[in-house]
């Protein structure tokens, strides 16, 4: 019954962790078309907070079974979305970037739920928009397309229609402000006053670290994710990923800040952020490249002929190919020797030949009972005296046989009247010895030979 819990809660775990969405601190997704003026981008940005108040305390009393969720969203003709465009435009261009964000659309959604030991707060705020701008020089050969643009962040307090959807703790200070008092003035405001807009670490990783891959054939699944039917047919994606963690990305977790508060009782508040990932995709072939300090991609319809790479940057396919094949030939090579070697092998009996053998018997009659036992010998030793152990004494040992007492006659005599009566004369013959004395009439040859001797 036990098992049966544990097997059930396991999977209901599995099932849990497989269909949940992981929370990235900031996500990049853009599709940039170097034929066009503008191209979509996404960015989401997500964070948590967690107040925790193990003990109880007038924290705990304040916040206890309260849930609630603000959110909203707004395009670009709102005041407080023109003034997010020209900070992340200022941004933008402070990194060394000539694109800008021409349109913006922001959705934003904040959700706290207080619970026995603590209170979660869940931040997201979601940029949909217009690049443009970003294409630095282009002729008939190639394209220089911009992407020092990726780090769209902004440290200032942004309103949308009487909301703050930066800064964290100011969404307390507006809705809680009771639990705000708690956190002002102390390390808990330093840690819920990070900016939530924060793309930096997108543009800190350098694009030689992402992976990089393509597709050459254009195919028209691919232009319908970038909003254009043939347009892009024959054509080659570029797409660079960053998020993974790894030795040649370097090591990414998630972004822990914690501060204790002392008041009443003691409260942890802990601000959680995920590693960062982006998505990057250009219409054509992008080879990287440095102008002015801001990474660039050189743009071209094709790549370069005999140009193949793999996911992890400038490592041919076709040395991958051609250790895949060597490895073949030698699995092959191997296989035929092998069979060369077993055909090679000499065939048929390869032991002892059974005609060299002769049977004897090593039972003996006890009183009325007789058993049939026996081994098989070589019928001479040559074979043995070749290949006879090293460990075996060489020099002949002399052995004594004490003269026959009455005692052993009488009881080799028994011996043959059993064997007579049995009609197993011929064991004489095959013991190569005769246990019969001059009373037995035994026709066996070694007894007459025997008796012969004895008389």
């Amino acid at each position: 019954m036990s098992r049966a819990v544990f097997l059930s809660i396991l999977l209901a775990t599995l099932i849990v962790v497989g269909t949940s969405t992981p929370a990235w601190a900031a996500q990049l997704d853009a599709r940039i078309n170097p034929n066009s003026e503008t191209s979509p981008f996404k960015m989401n940005y997500q964070k948590t907070v967690f107040i925790e108040y193990p003990n109880g305390g007038d924290l705990f009393d304040e916040l206890q079974g309260k849930e609630w969720t603000v959110s909203g969203t707004a395009d670009s003709s709102n005041p407080g979305v023109k003034a997010l465009i020209e900070e992340l435009n200022r941004g933008i261009a402070n990194d060394g970037s000539q694109a800008q964000i021409s349109d913006l659309n922001v959705s934003y959604d904040f959700h706290l739920k207080a619970r026995n030991i603590n209170t979660s707060i869940d931040y997201r705020v979601v940029l949909q928009g217009t690049l443009s701008d970003y294409v630095i020089t282009a002729d008939s050969q190639r394209t220089l397309v911009d992407l020092g643009w990726r780090g769209l962040t902004t440290d200032k307090e942004i309103n949308i229609d009487g909301v703050e959807i930066n800064i964290p703790i100011n969404i307390l200070r507006d809705q809680e402000p009771e639990v705000y008092n708690y956190f002002a003035g102390t390390a808990a405001e330093e840690v819920l006053g990070k900016h939530l807009i924060n793309a930096d670490f997108i543009l800190e990783q350098p694009l030689n670290n992402w992976h990089f891959l393509f597709d050459p054939t254009g195919i028209n699944v691919d232009a319908g994710t970038f909003g254009l039917d043939e347009e892009i047919a024959g054509f080659v994606i570029s797409s660079w990923t960053m998020g993974e963690s790894s030795i040649r990305e370097g090591r990414q977790v998630e972004r822990v800040f914690e501060a204790e508060i002392v008041a009443d009782n003691t409260y942890v508040v802990r601000s959680v952020q995920s590693s960062d990932q982006a998505n990057l995709s250009a219409i054509g072939f992008g080879a990287l490249d440095i102008l002015d300090g801001v990474e660039i991609i050189g743009v071209t319809p094709t790549p370069p002929e005999d140009y193949m790479t793999t996911s992890t940057g400038d490592f041919p396919v076709m040395i991958v190919y051609g250790m895949a094949g060597i490895a073949a030939i030698a699995g092959i090579a191997f296989f035929f020797v092998s069979s060369r070697s077993l055909k090679n092998e000499k065939q048929g009996q390869q032991g002892i030949d059974p005609s060299n053998l002769v049977g004897y018997q090593t039972s003996s009659s006890s009183g009325g009972y007789q058993t049939n036992r026996g081994e098989a010998q070589l019928k001479d030793d040559t074979s043995y005296q070749q290949t006879r152990s090293v460990y075996e004494n060489t020099a002949p040992q002399e052995t004594t046989t004490p003269p026959p007492t009455m005692a052993n006659r009488e009881e080799a005599a028994c011996g043959c009247a059993a064997s007579v009566e049995m009609g197993s004369e011929c064991d004489c013959e095959m013991q190569g010895s005769c246990l019969c004395d001059a009373s037995c009439g035994c026709a066996a040859e070694i007894c007459k030979e025997h008796v012969s001797s004895m008389s």
